[in-house]
């Protein structure tokens, strides 16, 4: 769910729970082209769902998904490979992880994943701060800093993103974003903390994509998060202890951070607060949003 776009936290984690890697890693350009062509496929794919004869939802893929997840549990899985793919000098992780928020609505549930002021207390520890920074016409900005330690490597990313709303009718919407800037921070919370320029560092996050879907139906909404990274290569030396690390921590990740989500849907709906951040503009209860509210 969009709540959970900072999932790529997961991709650091990936990387960050390998032995430490040399510093001095960059973003070349061989590996941005490889990138931007996988995000072209992976945003056509999403529209290629909207046709007639296609599922929406990843869930609907498979007869018993969505019995599993109206019995509570969370599921994740690789969509591509074993969950990445290498390209020259870097590794692509795609995965997708799925849940059930019953007695919930389309609306509800939209207002809390656009609430990005409350991300940091909705999704601690990890997050640490997160804060709206513009929100119109369906389109919001907002940045996030976490923070990870993992097998002894300390994490400190600060990320700014890019979303858009599109809705597709009364009971079906989906949300793309992007980082637009990703900064490790070198030494966070001590004296010589610094931010490092964009591309440069551990090469935990070079780039980041989500894709969110979301259907209400069954008594409640299906939530959907394809998550989307870009890092530096693993060395092959390594690989044979990386890997299976890499899957176990994407999987874990993924789904913590979704029953984060469903526990914030939850928790609203206790005690609903004034206003989200950036509320549900562009939903009309009871009929689909428009072209006109975009």
């Amino acid at each position: 769910m969009k709540t959970a776009n900072f999932i790529f936290g997961l991709v650091a984690v990936m990387v960050a729970g390998t032995p430490r890697l040399s510093r001095g890693a960059e973003l070349k350009p061989e590996t941005m082209q490889a990138w931007n062509q996988y995000v072209r496929s992976a945003d056509s794919h999403m529209r290629e769902r909207l046709d007639p004869g296609h599922q929406f939802l990843w869930t609907d893929e498979s007869p018993d998904r969505s019995a599993r997840l109206r019995r509570g549990e969370i599921l994740v899985a690789p969509m591509t490979g074993l969950g990445t793919r290498r390209v020259p000098d870097g590794l692509i992780h795609h995965w997708v992880g799925a849940l059930f928020i019953p007695d919930a609505t389309l609306e509800s549930v939209l207002s809390v994943a656009h609430d990005y002021d409350h991300y940091k207390e909705m999704f601690r520890p990890k997050v640490v701060d997160s804060k709206l920074l513009a929100c119109e016409d369906g389109q919001q900005k907002y940045s996030v800093l976490w923070l990870n330690n993992v097998l002894f490597v300390n994490a400190a990313l600060k990320s700014q993103y890019e979303a858009r709303d599109f809705p597709v009718d009364q009971r079906r919407w989906y949300n793309i974003a992007h980082v637009t800037s990703a900064q490790e921070i070198e030494s966070y919370g001590q004296k010589d903390e610094r931010f490092l320029p964009p591309g440069q560092g551990n090469g935990f996050i070079w780039r980041l994509q989500s894709i969110t879907r979301y259907e209400e139906r069954d008594g409640g909404v299906y939530v959907e998060l394809e998550a989307i990274g870009l890092t530096r290569d693993i060395p092959v030396s390594l690989r044979w202890l990386a890997n299976p690390l890499v899957a176990r921590l994407s999987r874990s990740t993924l789904a913590t951070s979704l029953r984060q989500t469903r526990e914030g849907v939850a928790a609203s709906a206790r005690e609903p607060r004034v206003s989200a951040s950036c509320g549900t503009r562009g939903f009309r209860p009871g009929g689909a949003a428009t072209s006109e509210d975009y």
